[in-house]
């Protein structure tokens, strides 16, 4: 028997509801904050993650799906979404648009990772990105529209914890500071990260290896070592929230997985999902649009892992309903019948009421359990008595009533009936 591959997942109908429910959420509040749609490719050349991720973070050098063409040229399926829509803008010249942009996208994206709860191969994601506002207003809108996601959905007990990496400014002096109190302590650190010292040390703060982390908790704090502008700039994002009521914890320790950050990063924290607690992570990216050959643009966004909101969603005891009842089941008797049953079920369908009919030629006990099992609202029998008088038994399966219906109006009836 072929399998699917490791890591990735069938999302069957009776659990498509709540996927659906995410979707049309994320769809409502992005609109309500003024954001668009887009789509772009699944996969996109290799050097776009390589310049827009950085080439030292974990996904470029250890986690990508890259394969090669039969012209040698090299492509990555979409390990992430933001660099894709910088990509796009440049490429279809929408840098010049009135400003800010804001844009949101629910993706399928692609990394070699260990599959767990929470976490695998192919995963999917909402996400938003801003562009061309720098101020922490554009910073407190994001976070607002990601807080005012997640209580739409109905999910508790989550915490939003926020931190300043500071700018290309401040960045070296922090850098030396932790290159040194990681040197003087580089016994301690696992492999992974003692490469990470020589490379990119900020990731170092983000390893999950007990012994780096209980070293990390000592580390010079990026807030400690802030330029007086990126100082201001956290100040005015504090401010922004705690005047619109958003409550937050600063964790010093949120770096973000990803090299095109800067300043304001963020994370939305659901503890009772398990090890994988994040459900949203973001932050601002100003360098990134001229990184990938465009104009200096700042940017700023967030991503949601959309298994990870469903566990949340579980954990929060919010239910969603995904039966597709129909609304009612006509079952025919004979050839004559079954014709008019199909020409109902269509008229039914037309308004707007989801009617079925048998199409297996079930007998007529056959089809009442087939009815019952399906949770149809309502029942008619035509056969050739009822053809002759144009009138049939309707029945209401919840109360086991029965009503005579003229065949030919028993539509508006329904529709009468579920409005």
């Amino acid at each position: 028997m072929i399998q699917k591959p490791r890591g990735t997942m069938d999302i069957l109908p009776e659990d498509v509801g709540v996927w659906q429910y995410i979707e049309e959420t994320a769809r409502k509040v992005s609109a309500k904050y003024g954001y668009s749609e887009i789509r772009f490719p699944t996969f996109e050349s290799t050097e776009l993650f390589a310049r827009g991720v950085g080439d030292t973070t974990d996904v470029v050098q250890k986690e990508m799906y890259t394969f090669t063409d039969r012209e040698d040229r090299s492509y990555t399926l979409r390990p992430e979404g933001t660099a894709c829509v910088v990509r796009s803008l440049i490429e279809n010249g929408r840098c010049s648009d009135t400003m800010p942009l804001k844009l949101y996208y629910i993706i399928n994206c692609f990394r070699y990772e260990k599959p767990q709860a929470g976490r695998s191969r192919e995963f999917f994601q909402f996400g938003t990105e801003m562009f061309g506002a720098a101020a922490p207003q554009a910073d407190a809108t994001v976070i607002a529209l990601a807080d005012s996601f997640i209580k739409e959905l109905g999910i508790k007990d989550t915490k939003l914890h926020i931190n300043s990496i500071g700018c290309p400014e401040c960045r070296p002096k922090y850098h030396e500071a932790l290159v040194k109190y990681f040197s003087d302590n580089q016994d301690k650190l696992c492999p992974t990260c003692k490469e990470r010292l020589k490379t990119n040390p900020l990731r170092i703060l983000d390893c999950k290896c007990p012994e780096c982390k209980a070293l990390a908790a000592d580390a010079p704090k990026t807030i400690d070592n802030l330029c007086p502008e990126c100082e201001e700039h956290f100040g005015g994002l504090k401010a922004l929230l705690d005047n619109a009521g958003i409550k937050y914890e600063i964790d010093p320790h949120i770096v973000r997985g990803l090299d095109y950050y800067t300043r304001t990063v963020f994370e939305f924290i659901c503890d009772s999902i398990g090890a994988q607690s994040t459900i949203c992570g973001g932050g601002r990216y100003d360098g990134l649009m001229k990184q990938l050959g465009g104009p200096a643009l700042p940017g700023i966004g967030f991503a949601m892992g959309i298994t990870r909101l469903i566990l949340a969603l579980k954990a929060s005891g919010v239910e969603i309903n995904s039966d597709n009842a129909p609304s009612v089941y006509i079952a025919p008797m004979g050839q004559a019948a079954s014709i008019r049953a199909f020409e109902l079920v269509e008229k039914f369908r037309e308004a707007g009421i989801y009617a079925e009919t048998d199409l297996v030629s079930r007998s007529l006990k056959a089809q009442m359990k087939y009815a019952d099992k399906t949770g149809a609202g309502y029942t008619v029998i035509i056969g050739d008595s009822e053809l002759e008088s144009g009138k049939a038994q309707l029945k209401d399966m919840k109360n086991s009533t029965q009503t005579e219906t003229e065949l030919d109006k028993i539509v508006d009836y329904i529709l009468n009936e579920v409005r």
